[in-house]
């Protein structure tokens, strides 16, 4: 699931540091009480914790809640940690976080006309 995002409308990211000892009913609260978002939409929830090398995603499937955990056994996920935000990724930042990259990258340069002397 957490590749194939093909029934998902909108990926947030829960920036800082979440409890991960939380399970469904704990991140659902965190969802609608402190961010007033809706835990029931058609969204993918991504949090992490202290451990950068592992994060927990929630989503609700029409029938119930999903709540998937991954663990990395080398490396870790570049988590912004400054803040306290939901951050909504682009599915791009979404394959960027999972292969261990920044979301936020420098923009492509564009490439340099030539001017024939």
């Amino acid at each position: 699931m957490l590749g194939d995002l093909s029934g998902i409308s909108k990926i947030y990211l829960i920036c800082g540091r979440t409890d991960m000892r939380l399970s469904i009913d704990g991140l659902m609260a965190i969802i609608r009480d402190t961010y007033l978002m809706d835990p029931y939409a058609n969204a993918l929830y991504l949090f992490c914790g202290r451990k950068p090398d592992r994060i927990k995603a929630l989503h609700h499937d029409k029938t119930g809640f999903v709540l998937f955990y991954m663990r990395l056994d080398t490396g870790r996920f570049q988590w912004p940690r400054s803040s306290s935000e939901a951050r909504t990724l682009t599915r791009q930042e979404y394959r960027w976080l999972m292969e261990g990259l920044s979301i936020d990258q420098p923009k492509a340069l564009r490439p340099v006309q030539r001017k024939d002397f």
